[in-house]
């Protein structure tokens, strides 16, 4: 059925495209029954228990949405109808912002990837805020994606993040520092040590201030080298965090295709092994201590099993989202059963990070 849906869907250019699938999700959500019954169904499917916990968060299996499809939080009730364990809304600004100047998004079908340059557009926070306190379905765990305001100085972006705490941290279960984002000038810089260091004892000490005991997550770029992996991960355990977020989109261009040239972050199957490798390289880091939420080129039951065996508790999803539609949770949950038990596994806990054990460096100081 999604596959005549979506044929439709990409006769339109991306951006209108996506607006439509938005507000066809955002109806669904006006409908607590239907979204009930569609939720019940998706998660009857598991074959055994794949539910996980992360952060002290209950997850009802493995696959969460990611940030990025529903910036301005109009839709999360729909999304969880899908069958999504969580939702992760965002990336939000303090201020409203228009984006990057259109077109900003393109299509890759021949590479099940997408190429973005959306520049944090959102209404900003006091709008996801609204919407956020007159949810009343709360089936999983709602996480705040934050980031800062384009025309904020880069020496002033911990003030934005601290603005958004203050605006949203008491409305979700988890917060996400998103510093990795490749399409607001200079904001991958606030990943070096020293600035990263400065922004998560901020935003955590804000946090412990308007909503202590929500779980803070960092999430981190594709395009880090190991030894910058290392510092990333040395930075937030110093600093406490519940975890990362392994990894955002990636500025590389691994094929040739008429849109690879163009400016922003790539999505979809090519950033899979990227984020495979930066997820066993953050578990090796903390040995195994620090937990991990993978996303980067998810589409199948396959694709979550490599990153959970990578490290990753959860896993989320957002361009497979885009290419296989909302019955795609209902096809991973059998497979991903299916796996588990054709390797011995009985729970998704005990396959965690087993591809990761060899060559872990010393535990960090």
């Amino acid at each position: 059925m999604y596959g005549f849906t979506r044929a439709l869907l990409f006769t339109l250019p991306p951006e209108p495209a996506h607006r439509l699938g938005m507000a066809g999700l955002a109806a669904l959500g006006r409908w607590p029954a239907r979204c009930r019954a569609m939720r019940e169904h998706t998660l009857r499917l598991a074959p055994m228990d794949l539910s996980v916990e992360l952060a002290g968060l209950k997850f009802a299996h493995p696959v969460a949405l990611a940030a990025g499809l529903d910036k301005d939080a109009e839709a999360v009730d729909g999304l969880f109808a899908c069958g999504f364990s969580a939702v992760e809304i965002g990336t939000v600004t303090p201020k409203p912002q228009p984006g990057n100047p259109k077109p900003r998004l393109f299509r890759l079908p021949e590479h099940r990837a997408v190429i973005n340059r959306m520049g944090f557009n959102n209404h900003g926070a006091a709008t996801a805020a609204e919407r956020l306190k007159g949810r009343t379905w709360k089936p999983g765990p709602l996480g705040v994606n934050i980031g800062k305001n384009k025309d904020t100085p880069l020496e002033r972006a911990v003030d934005d993040y601290v603005a958004c705490v203050d605006a949203l941290a008491a409305l979700g279960d988890y917060v996400v520092v998103n510093a990795s984002s490749p399409n607001t000038p200079g904001l991958r810089k606030l990943q070096e040590p020293e600035q990263l260091s400065a922004l998560l004892l901020a935003v955590r000490e804000r946090m412990e201030a308007v909503a202590p005991g929500t779980p803070l997550f960092l999430k981190i770029a594709p395009d880090l080298t190991p030894e910058a992996v290392d510092e990333v991960v040395d930075v937030a355990m110093e600093r406490g965090l519940s975890g990362l977020i392994a990894t955002n989109t990636t500025l590389t261009r691994p094929f040739e295709h008429v849109h690879a040239k163009e400016a922003g972050g790539l999505s979809g199957a090519p950033v899979r092994e990227l984020s495979n490798a930066v997820i066993r390289r953050a578990w090796q880091r903390s040995r195994g201590t620090l937990p991990l939420i993978g996303v980067g080129g998810v589409f199948t039951a396959q694709d979550v099993y490599e990153k959970l065996r990578a490290g990753a508790t959860v896993v989320q999803v957002y361009t497979g989202f885009i290419y296989e539609g909302p019955g795609m949770v209902d096809r991973i949950l059998p497979e991903l059963g299916a796996l588990l038990a054709r390797d011995g596994f009985t729970s998704v806990r005990d396959v965690i990070g087993v591809d990761a054990h060899t060559g872990m460096p010393a535990v960090p100081v």
